[in-house]
Order: C-alpha cells, then structure tokens, then sequence
C-alpha cells in the first residue's frame, strides 16, 4: 500500500534528520573531494611570486606591467548529481527494518544533502519498465525533500525492470556530463551496451541492493513465494538442502556477473542491503575516489 501523506511526511522528516547527521558529522568534506567538478575555468591573473610554475606566466600581461605576472585557474565546482532509482514490484521487499526502496530513499537523501551543501544541482528519476517520473537537476533543500519524497510515495506495482529504457532516457534529457546513481536490485538482462554508453559520457556509479533473504535463503519448510513484480506464485520447500543451495547459488552467480560487467566498464558501486547501515558504503566510495585521485 502507498503512505498516506501523514506517513509519508513523517518518514520524509525522519530521513532529512537522520541523513542531516551524517552528513555533518561523517561526510564532511568528503564529498566534495571524491567527485570532480565539470573542468578548469580561469580565475584570476596576479603577481608571479617564488616557487610559482612558470609555464603559468602570462606573458602579454608580464610584458605590459614590467614584472612577471601568472594566470590562476580554479576547479569548476558545479556538478549535476542525478538519481536513477528502480521503483518496480521487487523494491517493495524487505525482511528487516527496512524494504529495498527505503534504502534507495535513504541512498538519496544522503547524497543530495551532500549534494546540496556543495552548491549542486540535484535531480531524479524514477522507473520500472518504464519512465515513471523525471525531476530535471535543481538546487536546493526543496529539491532534496522533493526527491526522497517521490522515492517513498512511489506507488507499488507489478511492473518489471527495464534498466535499457532509463538509460536511454539519460541520454535523451543530460546532455552535459553528470554523476548517476543507478539505484536498483538489477533483476534484468540485456543492458550491458547501454551501460557501457552511459559509463562514457557521465560519472556511473551503480548502487546494487539487496536483502539477506533474498541472498540465503532460510530454511522454513514450506512457504508460498510471490514474484512482487509478476503477481505469480510459487510453493516451494526450503528445508530441501538441495533446493537452498540451487537457489543461493543462482543469487551468488547473478551478483558475480554484475560485478564483472561493472568492472569491465570501470564502474564504482555502493552494495547496499536492507539490513545494513548505507553510510559505511557511501564513505568506502569516497575514500576509493580519493585515493585514486591521489595516484593520478
């Protein structure tokens, strides 16, 4: 069932609080030195001073005022951050406290606070099999509320995941180069070229999610399983060992191959599951990005 607007208020309101937190207390600088800004814009012409590069030196302008004088440059900061979060029938799962599609809102709303406190443009976009909703890249605490907002009323639905077609759509609506989070549990196939096209012309980081029910499967003797995103139902007997060690291996070889395709198209991730705190996750991205900034 979709929240009802107090309920969606209240857990809106819970999230800012909590993610707020962290932000200020965890994440602090870190973010601005884990994402690049769009280039390198001049700044300013002022006295060469020892110890400066030389190839800096203006030379029109050090011949008219009689002594050296260099141009400074300064990172362009502004960065367009975009969130792509899976909303179809599996997101609503979850076996602890949380399902899979509070954690994409939990994700969010860290991030674009981040976002937020360096000056970005944040925005979003929602899909199943389709396009579901599209915010374009704002900047402001409005447009963090709105976003996590928009993740938590999503209304639950039968519909599968068609990672192609919001890739596709990326491409259609950022034309400048932006950092996206690819928020989803990617239960589909067939996208890997749109991938890799996406991986070139933005910042991609995939956010994989999962739940720990759904990664072992317990063993509870008989149990009725619905597909969340085809209403279709199966009876299934989880005390056979032989059953649970199939499925577990299935689940391990899917999470494998993500990994590989990921790495083959030199993309960062942030694994996430429901039963796990996200802010662990977020900061090995940072500390990652850091360090390999530092090795040049």
């Amino acid at each position: 069932m979709p929240l009802d607007t107090k309920e969606l208020m209240r857990q809106v309101a819970r999230l800012r609080i909590i993610t707020s937190r962290l932000v200020d207390n965890r994440l602090t600088g870190a973010y601005h030195s884990a994402f690049k800004g769009q280039g390198i814009e001049f700044d300013e012409v002022r006295a060469y001073t020892y110890g400066d590069d030389v190839r800096s030196i203006d030379w029109n302008v050090t011949a008219r005022m009689g002594h050296p004088y260099i141009k400074r440059f300064a990172e362009e900061r502004e960065l367009t951050i975009l969130f792509a979060v899976d909303v179809s029938g599996s997101q609503i799962f979850g076996s602890t406290q949380r399902s899979k599609a509070e954690t994409a809102a939990e994700l969010a709303c860290l991030l674009a606070l981040s976002a937020v406190k360096n000056q970005d443009n944040v925005g979003l976009m929602l899909f199943s099999d389709r396009i579901r909703t599209y915010i374009p890249p704002r900047k402001g605490r409005k447009a963090v509320l709105r976003i996590v907002r928009e993740v938590l009323a999503a209304e639950e639905t039968r519909e599968g995941t068609n990672i192609r077609c919001v890739l596709d759509f990326l491409a259609q609506v950022q034309k400048r180069r932006a950092v996206v989070f690819l928020v989803s549990d990617f239960i589909d196939t067939g996208f890997e070229d749109a991938l890799s096209i996406a991986a070139r012309r933005h910042d991609l980081i995939c956010c994989p999610i999962s739940d720990p029910h759904e990664d072992k499967l317990p063993d509870v003797g008989l149990l009725e399983l619905e597909d969340a995103e085809t209403g279709e139902l199966y009876l299934v007997d989880t005390s056979n060992p032989q059953f649970r060690a199939a499925h577990n291996r299935e689940v391990h070889e899917h999470q494998e191959s993500l990994l590989r395709m990921f790495r083959r198209n030199r993309i960062d991730t942030v694994p996430l599951t429901t039963d796990i705190s996200i802010i662990d996750a977020v900061r090995r991205l940072f500390m990652q990005r850091q360090a390999r900034q530092k090795r040049g």
